[in-house]
């Protein structure tokens, strides 16, 4: 018959677990402590690296970016506020502010002709023509962090993926999976219809023509009725890759 512990055995057993929690602790203490040593003096050396390559980092986009992605490794978002040492050094704070300012005007002006809804390539082109007279040049990526700051407009402002496209959106209508498989759909040639959409994704034509009619309503498609077989062409001027926008001169 195997013998239990006595309460001796039990008392060190007990006192055995107390001292490795306390060596657990100990050594989890000292790990976190040195990972704020390491950021601390990463960070400083950000800094250093910022005053440095101050001009570099205003006026190149690509250098901009990884720097941006240096900031996220240790924690630093640059873009937090106006005020404060990034602002002052660099003038990040502005430049992105600036930045969002533009972004919504065009989003305003040309949402009449596309819905709210504008690829990130074409937005990003349109800035370039405004901002033809500014020291910095733009890119995607400033793009894209500039509208990530628009987000306290509300759900108005965001960025969604049609594969590899991506667009930019100035509403809050909410595209469900169907509207983005459409929208999608469309790339090619920029407008599709009702049989074509029952064809390509094998939906019924009642899901198909339903869709289609919601973003009719919502302004993000036309329609075209003037051909000669009679299928109604549903096109979205935000996917068309051969769509020009009228106003972008007076923009």
């Amino acid at each position: 018959m195997r013998r239990r512990p006595g309460i001796g055995g039990l008392q060190n057993a007990a006192a055995a677990r107390d001292q490795y929690r306390l060596l657990g602790e100990n050594v989890a203490k000292l790990r976190t402590d040195l990972m704020k040593e390491q950021l601390s003096t990463f960070r400083s050396q950000l800094e250093d690296f910022a005053r440095k390559h101050k001009n570099d980092i205003r006026k190149n986009p690509a250098f901009r970016s990884q720097f941006h992605e240096m900031c996220a490794n240790v924690g630093v978002d640059p873009l937090a506020s106006n005020k404060g040492f990034w602002a002052e050094l660099l003038g990040i704070g502005d430049f992105y502010y600036e930045l969002g300012v533009q972004i919504v005007d065009i989003c305003l002006a040309t949402r009449p002709l596309n819905g709210g809804l504008i690829s990130l390539e074409e937005l990003c082109k349109m800035l370039g023509q405004r901002r033809k007279g500014a020291r910095e040049a733009i890119s995607q990526d400033d793009c894209l962090r500039a509208i990530s700051k628009l987000k306290v407009l509300g759900n108005g402002f965001e960025v969604i993926s049609l594969g590899k496209k991506k667009l930019v959106r100035s509403v809050p209508t909410e595209l469900n999976k169907d509207h983005n498989e459409i929208l999608e759909l469309a790339q090619g040639q920029g407008f599709v219809t009702v049989d074509e959409v029952e064809r390509r994704l094998s939906w019924s034509s009642g899901r198909a023509t339903d869709a289609l009619e919601t973003l009719l309503e919502e302004g993000l498609a036309m329609i075209d009725d003037g051909h000669k077989d009679g299928k109604r062409r549903y096109w979205f001027p935000c996917v068309s890759s051969i769509s020009s926008y009228a106003a972008t001169d007076n923009i």
